[in-house]
């Protein structure tokens, strides 16, 4: 794991993607001045925010995570595929209970 936030591998990445440090901002819901600390190495990324960087610059959490410095853990997966897949779930039961009801009502 990189000891310091890699600025020049970020600056690169971004450049590739015709992207300004607002976008990871943006993408992460944070203010220019939280990324602006980020790559200052003032302030670390959340894990939430790693994810968020990794794929608005198409590289893994991991690697992100290991060119930001960061000691919080990276997500193992997208955080809301269970949660994707428990609300379709519900949703084509609802769909069924409703099409038993209006059959029979």
């Amino acid at each position: 794991m990189a000891l310091f936030f890699d600025v020049e591998w970020f600056e690169a990445r971004l450049a590739e993607r015709g992207l300004g440090r607002a976008a990871l901002g943006a993408a992460a819901g944070v203010g220019a001045q939280a990324v602006d600390l980020v790559f200052k190495d003032q302030r670390e990324l959340s894990a939430a925010e790693v994810a968020a960087f990794a794929e608005m610059l198409g590289v893994s959490p991991r690697e992100l995570a290991e060119r930001a410095g960061v000691s919080t853990p990276t997500p193992a997966a997208a955080p809301d595929e269970g949660r994707l897949a428990r609300i379709e779930a519900r949703l084509e039961r609802i769909e069924a209970l409703l099409e038993r009801l209006t059959r029979a009502g």
